[in-house]
């Protein structure tokens, strides 16, 4: 598969779930009972995360094309700020979130992690670019927006598993993690040292 082809693949799976994160936030007659119970149980953060995260997928997808970084460099600064604000506000969000997780302490630990690297590769991404270190700037973005992409695995995986006759709440747990480790893993493997190579 090619760049172009992965980079269009990963901006309609973005563009779904951000349609669906917004739509979340914004309609609560599209939330199902999990969501509203979710919500029930920590509403401003909920409607944060739900609204940061779905911005951030958006803001992220259009900073992986080379063509448009090039071609809209003003573009890619401002929307690199938008993704920025975005990670802090669904970060902290889905830190608090993670302790109201559904399936126990392996739940809740899961999301607890997954909110932290989400923060920290973030502002490590946002550090480098300031003191104008492009190559770690990129490195830091990869790894960031392969944990946004956390939003997407996570609703792959779960009706999958689902299907399979796993009840939810023996899912939920082990998703916590699957939705997230294995995209940092692929994203270190095959684009940070790959595509970036080391000076």
């Amino acid at each position: 598969m090619t760049r172009n082809a992965m980079w269009y693949l990963m901006l309609f799976a973005a563009v779904g779930v951000s349609a669906y994160a917004l739509a979340l936030g914004f309609v609560p007659a599209v939330r199902n009972s999990f969501v509203s119970d979710m919500v029930l149980q920590a509403p401003s953060a909920s409607v944060l995360h739900f609204l940061g995260g779905g911005i951030v997928l958006l803001a992220g997808a259009s900073q992986f094309h080379a063509g448009l970084r090039k071609k809209y460099t003003k573009l890619h600064r401002w929307l690199g700020r938008v993704y920025v604000a975005g990670v802090l506000v669904g970060g902290i969000a889905g830190f608090t979130l993670a302790f109201y997780s559904v399936g126990g302490l392996a739940a809740q630990a899961g999301f607890l992690v997954l909110a932290v690297c989400w923060l920290l590769s973030t502002g490590l991404a946002f550090r480098y670019i300031l003191r104008r270190d492009i190559v770690a700037h990129q490195r830091w973005m990869i790894r960031s927006y392969a944990l946004t992409l956390g939003a997407v695995t996570l609703r792959i995986y779960l009706p999958l598993f689902l299907m399979q006759g796993i009840p939810f709440e023996q899912a939920y747990p082990a998703i916590a993690w699957l939705a997230w480790v294995p995209n940092l893993i692929i994203a270190e493997w095959v684009f940070v040292a790959a595509l970036i190579p080391r000076r």
